[in-house]
């Protein structure tokens, strides 16, 4: 293991490691199917502690920051930037692809269980926490996300029946 090594190759093995970890999950995300990323998913559903997503506005604040943090886009990918449109098509492909960055974040923070095998406590320590902070508000940013776009799936659904009851 690390314990062994110096300092400076200590942090030199785990950058590689740390970098092929993210790299092998993020090709991962990129060629599994889209029924990967099912939002129906029980990892992805709502949990009782996120109030409907009431925790990440109100006690995270996530709004105030959110938008500060980049956003990585695939050559003609799919931009989580803003909605460009509000189709219900449109709408279910934006919260399959916040699955999509939810799991590829949510992986990499996995990898805190390796540095935690292979280091000492201290180098440990402190590459999972920059592991946490460079990972874990995506995560956030994600699940805050999807709650936002099913409410106005939600919403955009029960308008347009109710156009066609109108109508009807």
């Amino acid at each position: 293991m690390l314990r062994e090594h110096s300092g400076a190759d200590a942090v030199i093995i785990n950058i590689l490691l740390g970098a092929l970890w993210h790299y092998i999950t993020y090709i991962v995300c990129i060629t599994a199917g889209n029924s990967f990323f099912d939002p129906a998913k029980k990892m992805y559903q709502p949990r009782k502690w996120e109030k409907g997503g009431r925790f990440y506005s109100d006690l995270l604040k996530i709004n105030k920051w959110k938008d500060i943090l980049p956003q990585h886009i695939e050559k003609n990918g799919f931009s989580k930037e803003h909605i460009d449109n509000t189709s219900i098509p449109y709408l279910d492909e934006f919260i399959m692809e916040t699955c999509r960055a939810e799991w590829n974040h949510g992986v990499n923070c996995m990898y805190a269980a390796v540095l935690l095998i292979i280091n000492n406590l201290m180098t440990a320590v402190i590459f999972v926490f920059l592991l946490l902070l460079i990972n874990l508000p995506f995560v956030l940013i994600q699940r805050y996300n999807r709650f936002r776009l099913q409410r106005l799936r939600n919403l955009i659904i029960k308008r347009n029946r109710l156009r066609l009851q109108r109508s009807t």
